[in-house]
């Protein structure tokens, strides 16, 4: 046996204990979580409680009326607690192929227990929620899009926060002025593609870090928005009226009972969102466009050798993600409120990495992580409405809620996941 079997074997064996140490620690965080379900939650009911969840919405386009969900607190508590100890259990002995998708299910059962907690003796509108969450995440998702479409060709986009606040900006300033959202959306999108080629020119063309280009483009996006908010947005008013795009219901889909006001009575720019995620997942998994790209974001030289432009791919994917970016931003403004504020972004670009990170580089899976952190602001949301008394948590702790969970996913599947190979690495021709 040779030097280089006996240190690949070694090698081999440490990785594969390193492993199982992790799958042992995953299933020990599991219990724990099932334990909390008891501590927290189960301990402070008694069996005559009930929580009722409201499953249809108070808009005039209602669809077909279902029954609200009216379930026994503490036997549904209960039946929670199970779940989540057997998936521990079960990691435990044998461990799951995907931890992150088991940390997402663990995470929905501690959150569906807290709801169920929070609400006992109380009604809540369920559906609300949901229909929230889909707005919430939509910035998140775009942000996490932006990301997978530049990662997959190898290029680190710190840039997001940057191009978010601009695309949000520009788009409430062209929209007062012209009348029209979608104006307004069209300059953020012009901007999203400026800023992705300042940061493509400069992680392609003249090899900076890419994580310092990506930094610095986010501190000129707070800085130079912050100056003209300041400076015209605020002594003229009329600068930073842009209005909001409408919601849409789509005939016959928003009358679908549950499912339809969720998903079918956005605004336009969630309808954006959904195209783009379909339009991602085709372009990336079943054209060659999408295996050129991962191509380069895999192995680059090689890629090179087979004739493929790396630095076109590059470029061009790049641009379309600070295009995706701004949409994101442009949500914020013209797609939520209808005005821009210093700061509106509130580290969602950074959100959205982690969502992409948790959704493992595809559009498909960015997008769910993105409603898992989107379920999070609508929760604090309207946790805030409960009261203290049906939930004894500061205000101030509930505010921290999507951060906090944005820490707990990304130490839960970092290590496990794997990014493209060549992700960051400046590929210089020969």
């Amino acid at each position: 046996m040779t030097a280089t079997t006996v240190n690949t074997h070694t090698d081999s064996t440490a990785a594969l204990k390193k492993e199982r140490r992790r799958a042992i620690a995953f299933g020990v965080f599991f219990l724990i979580v099932a334990a909390a379900i008891l501590v927290l939650f189960i301990f402070n009911t008694d069996s005559q409680m009930v929580s009722t969840l409201k499953l249809n919405p108070t808009t005039r386009n209602k669809p077909i009326h279902v029954p609200d969900l009216v379930l026994p607190t503490q036997l549904t508590l209960i039946v929670l607690m199970i779940i989540t100890g057997a998936i521990g259990a079960y990691q435990l002995g044998r461990g799951f192929k995907n931890a992150a998708t088991a940390l997402g299910v663990v995470f929905l059962l501690f959150i569906a227990a807290f709801l169920v907690w929070a609400t006992r003796n109380k009604a809540i509108n369920l559906l609300g929620i949901l229909s929230f969450t889909v707005a919430a995440a939509t910035p998140i998702a775009f942000a996490g899009l932006s990301g997978v479409m530049c990662e997959r060709s190898g290029v680190i986009n710190i840039a997001i926060e940057g191009q978010m606040l601009v695309g949000a900006m520009i788009a409430v300033l062209v929209a007062s002025v012209t009348g029209s959202q979608w104006f307004g959306l069209g300059a953020a999108i012009i901007s999203g593609a400026v800023l992705g080629a300042v940061l493509a020119v400069l992680a392609i063309r003249f090899i900076v870090d890419q994580i310092i280009a990506g930094v610095a483009i986010n501190i000129f996006g707070l800085g130079i928005t912050s100056f003209i908010s300041q400076r015209y947005m605020q002594p003229n008013p009329e600068l930073n009226t842009g209005g909001v795009f409408p919601r849409i219901a789509i005939p016959f889909l928003s009358k679908i009972p549950v499912i339809g006001p969720i998903f079918f009575n956005q605004n336009a720019i969630v309808y954006i969102l959904f195209l783009t995620v379909l339009v991602m997942h085709f372009m990336l998994w079943y054209t060659q466009w999408g295996l050129r790209t991962q191509a380069v974001g895999e192995h680059p030289r090689a890629a090179d050798t087979l004739g493929i432009n790396v630095f076109r791919i590059r470029y061009i994917n790049v641009i379309i993600g600070g295009m995706i970016a701004s949409i994101g931003g442009a949500y914020l403004t013209i797609g939520s409120v209808g005005r821009f504020d210093e700061n509106i972004t509130a580290g969602k670009g950074f959100i959205g990495l982690a969502a992409m990170i948790f959704g493992q580089w595809t559009p498909l899976g960015t997008y769910g992580a993105s409603l898992i952190f989107g379920f999070s602001d609508a929760l604090q949301a309207k946790l805030q409405i409960l009261g203290k008394v049906q939930v004894p948590i500061p205000s101030e702790w509930l505010l921290i809620l999507p951060y906090l969970i944005t820490i707990i996913v990304l130490a839960g599947v970092v290590g496990r996941t794997v990014p493209p190979a060549a992700d960051g690495q400046p590929y210089i021709k020969e």
